[in-house]
């Protein structure tokens, strides 16, 4: 708004230099590509990365499966530590032996981390490919659609912030350019410019 207002105000001053309605231009074009240029960014950038990233969910869900692991031993249990959220925290991620049959029939033993507290012969379900080997869970539709929302935001302000350093430094060298011509005037002008008498 300030930059069509900007534009407008200098159309018809009788002091407006050149420079004045390149910077009032400038600033309008940069205001419209910001609004139309960013805004179409963002939404082409999060609609492809929310497509890519519905099919990962999707591949995820076909190649991971949710089986049960019984602990068959402890690995060690967490040291005593004085400090109670530390403890906490390493109580809650044991390490076990457990043992658990894949998607496939085969059967699997090996090291992995509880969720909580366990004890020998409780169970507990984990997350493993096709193969067996234990892998983490897979992403949900949800929480794609939350990267592709923050990817879509984070090109927006990208190509916003790219238009406007570009505005700045047209601004710039505008400022340069009449800096410039001023103390080109200014040398014109002389020495006793301004004096009683000067040039008379």
């Amino acid at each position: 708004m300030r930059a069509i207002t900007g534009v407008w105000r200098w159309r018809h001053n009788p002091l407006r230099r050149r420079t004045d309605r390149l910077e009032a231009w400038v600033a309008l074009a940069a205001a419209l590509l910001i609004a139309g240029g960013a805004t179409t960014a963002g939404c082409l950038a999060g609609r492809a990365a929310d497509e890519a990233l519905l099919g990962t969910v999707r591949i995820q869900h076909e190649q991971r499966h949710l089986v049960w692991a019984t602990v068959d031993r402890l690995i060690s249990r967490a040291p005593l530590d004085p400090d109670p959220e530390t403890s906490s925290q390493r109580d809650a991620h044991r390490r076990v032996i457990a043992r658990w049959t894949a998607w496939d029939r085969s059967r699997h033993l090996g090291p992995i981390s509880t969720p909580r507290p366990v004890d020998p012969g409780d169970r507990f379900r984990i997350w493993t490919d096709e193969r067996g080997r234990v892998v983490p869970r897979p992403m949900d539709a949800g929480t794609a659609g939350t990267h592709a929302v923050l990817a879509g935001l984070g090109s927006a302000a990208a190509v916003g912030g790219l238009i406007e350093s570009g505005r700045r430094l047209i601004v710039w060298r505008l400022m340069v350019r009449r800096f410039r011509r001023w103390d080109q005037e200014w040398e014109r002008a002389g020495q006793d410019w301004g004096r009683a008498g000067a040039g008379g």
